[in-house]
């Protein structure tokens, strides 16, 4: 399966550019508050656990780019009204 295809298949799914975006921002918050939450716990885990979803955000947004770029290049059909 090429990448073409498999950024097709994600689109199938009706996953769109913007709904990766979406998801990259709330890996920030998601990571920001899990650091600030679980800090009284375990703190080493907490920073660790922060910082692992913290990472998902850059790939969420290349993501987004690329179904962006997909969007523009192949629309999906719409339905007539």
């Amino acid at each position: 399966m090429n990448n073409n295809s498999l950024i097709t298949r994600i689109r199938q799914l009706n996953i769109t550019s913007e709904m990766a975006y979406i998801a990259s921002g709330a890996s920030i918050a998601l990571s920001i508050g899990i650091w600030i939450l679980n800090q009284d716990d375990d703190r080493p885990h907490a920073e660790r656990f922060g910082i692992f979803v913290g990472l998902w955000a850059p790939t969420l947004a290349i993501l987004g780019n690329v179904l962006d770029q997909h969007e523009h290049r192949h629309p999906l059909p719409t339905l007539p009204e």
